[in-house]
């Protein structure tokens, strides 16, 4: 897992190929504005999710981990907790599933705390629950983006 605030991105960009054009949409200026749903960067291999909720109890989530895809997730405005846990030995609640690149885990996660204008890259081997809070429900509007990982 990396934590980082955005303009500081460019130092991670050479750890893949696609994180320059990755990186360069989270820079748009139209980015708080944007609506919620997929938006195409390139095709299958880099898109973003723009999302738009209300944190949930960090007690009520489950970890989730990725095989295909690599997320870098950025928080626009508001603030939520993403826990953290790394993958080795996590009981497993939801076996993977192929197409939607899922599987849930039952173990303990540390939660790290993600603010506007900061980024949280998780790879495969980084099991993560988004979307918490510690306290009262704070609103955010978040991209996600999804990068494929080369084989």
């Amino acid at each position: 897992m990396i934590l980082d605030v955005l303009p500081r991105s460019a130092a991670y960009e050479r750890l893949n190929p696609s994180f320059s054009s990755s990186f360069a949409f989270l820079r748009r200026p139209d980015l708080p504005t944007l609506a919620a749903g997929r938006h195409a960067i390139d095709g299958d291999r880099i898109f973003a999710i723009v999302q738009d909720y209300e944190t949930k109890p960090l007690a009520e989530g489950f970890l989730e981990v990725h095989r295909r895809y690599i997320d870098i997730q950025y928080v626009v405005t508001g603030e939520e907790l993403i826990g953290y846990a790394p993958l080795a030995e996590q009981p497993i609640q939801v076996p993977y599933v192929e197409d939607k690149d899922t599987a849930f885990l039952q173990g303990p996660a540390a939660p790290i705390p993600l603010r506007a204008g900061q980024f949280a890259i998780f790879f495969p081997h980084d099991a993560h629950m988004p979307s918490r809070t510690a306290g009262n429900p704070v609103k955010v509007h978040k991209v996600v983006i999804k990068v494929e990982i080369r084989k």
